[in-house]
């Protein structure tokens, strides 16, 4: 007798090790679960947080100022960041016709993507080597304001959630502003008014459609081209952005 409850009592002992094992095997799930949860909402929290406060803050650096710096501390120069904010108002209104001509001619129109500009690029792309763009303005200022240099899925689909906050917070107007304040223009330089003082020793209010142009010509490429240093290529771009902003009809900012 007493051997046998010996045995039902080492079964039943054995039986809650497994039951414990069993629930910590089934926890781990759970907490793989929270974790990401935790991780979503402080993403989003922080996320949401910063794109409300850029809508009233001009944003003091971005995370490509700080990667060029470093970049330019490994090459043995000196840190850099020449960057004047001018407030929307206090730029040349060819500038900002400059901006839509050459890099979003439906600004104003969508709602943050281009999604024709989008075909066409990877219709392009698979016949080109030549990687072409189909970012939009609001697009850029994602990418230029809260995220970090290249090209993978992940990265571009949090620029594209960006994007959507930014057009849901933003007005037209603000996105335009951030966009042409924090724009890489060249070594160390951002923004339209340092490259309007760099290359054509003026405020950014006083650019002429001509110059307006010439900056706005190296966007896509600001530590490569130069606006007052151009190629056959760029002036050519330039007079086919100097072409489209006639055509553009009035910016309703």
């Amino acid at each position: 007798m007493f051997k046998f409850f010996g045995k039902n009592n080492q079964k039943s002992t054995s039986g809650k090790r497994n039951s414990k094992s069993d629930s910590k095997f089934y926890g781990i799930p759970k907490l793989i679960f929270r974790i990401f949860k935790l991780i979503f909402i402080l993403f989003f929290g922080l996320s949401l947080l910063g794109v409300i406060g850029y809508r009233f803050i001009n944003p003091p650096f971005t995370w490509l100022m700080i990667e060029r710096g470093f970049q330019r501390k490994s090459a043995g120069k000196e840190w850099k960041i020449d960057k004047k904010w001018k407030d929307f108002d206090e730029i040349s209104d060819n500038m900002k016709r400059a901006a839509v001509a050459a890099e979003d001619q439906t600004f104003l129109e969508h709602h943050g993507f281009d999604f024709n500009a989008i075909e066409k690029a990877i219709e392009k792309n698979s016949h080109s080597k030549k990687l072409i763009g189909g970012s939009t303005i609001s697009q850029q200022v994602a990418k230029n304001v809260f995220l970090w240099e290249g090209r993978s899925i992940l990265r571009k689909g949090i620029e594209a959630y960006f994007t959507i906050l930014i057009e849901t917070f933003w007005s037209k107007k603000r996105i335009m502003e951030v966009y042409l304040n924090e724009i890489e223009m060249g070594d160390g330089i951002y923004g339209v008014e340092a490259a309007s003082q760099a290359y054509f020793h003026k405020p950014a209010s006083d650019l002429t459609r001509q110059e307006a142009a010439a900056i706005a010509v190296i966007f896509p490429s600001p530590l490569k081209w130069s606006a007052t240093n151009p190629t056959k290529y760029l002036r050519h771009r330039q007079y086919l952005i100097m072409k489209n902003m006639k055509r553009l009809g009035p910016l309703d900012f």
